[in-house]
C-alpha cells in the first residue's frame, strides 16, 4: 500500500457505481478469499476487502457473510460466484485502459527501485 494515498474505509453499497464495477472487476473470482482483518479506531476487529485506485486505498467493509451474499444476490456473477464473461468484457472495455496506466506506473517505481 502506498501510505501517500489517502485510506477510505466505506460498505460496498455506499461506494460510487463506478468504484464497485472496478472491485468487480479486480475481484472476479468473489471477495470471500481476499478480506483482510484490521483493527479499527475504536479497537474492533472488522474484515474489509482491500481496493486500490491511482489515488485511494480503498478497505471495503464486509463480513464473512455479507461477502458471500453480495456475489450471490450479484446478477453479474455466475451461480458458481465468478464474475460472468460478458460482464467482465464489459469492464474491462470500460476501464482496462486505467488498469494498464497503473500498471506501468507501478513497473516504472518498480524499475527505478533497480538502479
Amino acid at each position: 500500500m502506498n501510505s501517500n494515498k489517502p485510506r477510505v474505509v466505506k460498505d460496498f453499497e455506499k461506494l460510487d457505481v463506478a468504484i464497485q464495477e472496478q472491485v468487480k472487476l479486480a475481484y472476479p473470482n468473489g471477495f470471500l478469499q481476499n478480506l483482510i482483518s484490521y483493527t479499527d479506531k475504536d479497537g474492533n476487529k472488522v474484515s474489509a476487502l482491500p481496493f486500490e485506485t491511482t489515488d485511494k486505498y480503498y478497505l471495503i467493509r464486509m463480513s464473512r457473510q455479507a461477502a458471500i451474499e453480495l456475489i450471490e444476490e450479484d446478477d453479474d456473477y455466475d451461480d458458481d460466484g465468478l464474475l460472468k464473461e460478458d460482464i467482465k468484457l464489459d469492464l474491462e472495455d470500460k476501464y482496462g485502459d486505467q488498469d494498464i496506466m497503473d500498471e506501468l506506473a507501478s513497473e516504472m517505481d518498480s524499475d527505478e527501485d533497480d538502479d
